[in-house]
């Protein structure tokens, strides 16, 4: 259906450069003289220069789509790719910054720069909305994946975000926490034991009570 020239941009980009988005709900293509329809969504742009090949298919740079899907998308989700980006060692914090300063004045390229700044190598992307919360909430921000200690240098977990003035550990609790839930218990239970103090939410929490969640985080960082 498409033309030679046609090249996946923005999410199928993406998902082609191994994050984990939906590619093709609908497909997203830049294409010079075609039409969006039905399951596909056609962007009129010039991408010359920022083009390679994914299994014979061409695909923009990952730099061009991450630049995009933070021209595209909300802050938060622009952050949740990026943080993918991260995690799959794809990119870099510095990398992002040089590309940003490559393409000043472009459309996207300030929220990739301020968010590249933010982008940390989250393992969830709902890990990645409660940091956001967080820091939208002007707190300060919390390391991510952290390893944690004992006083005798036994390692008795990792945090998802972690404020080390605090000794606070925040988790988020997906719907795999019901499948760990003795694992995570008998962790948890090792980080109270080792001096560590924990909160843990929810999605309910993340998008009912975002400001609840930051509340609370803030009585703790205060000593309340």
């Amino acid at each position: 259906m498409l033309p030679p020239e046609a090249v996946f941009v923005r999410r199928t980009a993406a998902w082609m450069h191994g994050l984990d988005l939906q590619p093709a709900n609908p497909a997203q293509v830049a294409v010079p003289k075609l039409e969006s329809r039905a399951g596909l969504e056609v962007w009129h742009a010039d991408v010359r220069g920022e083009t390679q090949k994914i299994r014979d298919v061409p695909v923009t740079t990952l730099n061009r789509t991450l630049l995009d899907l933070c021209a595209a998308s909300s802050p938060v989700e622009a952050l949740v790719v990026l943080d993918m980006a991260l995690v799959a060692m794809l990119t870099d914090k510095p990398a992002l910054r040089r590309y940003a300063d490559e393409v000043k004045g472009r459309r996207g390229v300030a929220r990739l720069r301020y968010l590249a700044d933010h982008a940390a190598p989250a393992e969830s992307p709902m890990e990645t909305r409660l940091r956001w919360l967080l820091l939208k909430a002007r707190l300060p921000m919390p390391e991510v994946q952290t390893d944690l200690y004992d006083d005798a240098g036994e390692l008795v977990g990792r945090a998802d975000l972690y404020y080390p003035q605090a000794h606070l550990v925040i988790e988020y609790d997906g719907g795999n926490h019901r499948d760990r839930l003795v694992s995570d218990n008998r962790r948890q239970n090792s980080l109270i034991r080792a001096g560590y103090r924990m909160l843990r939410f929810t999605a309910p929490d993340v998008y009912g009570r975002p400001q609840a969640v930051a509340n609370e985080v803030r009585g703790y960082l205060s000593g309340r």
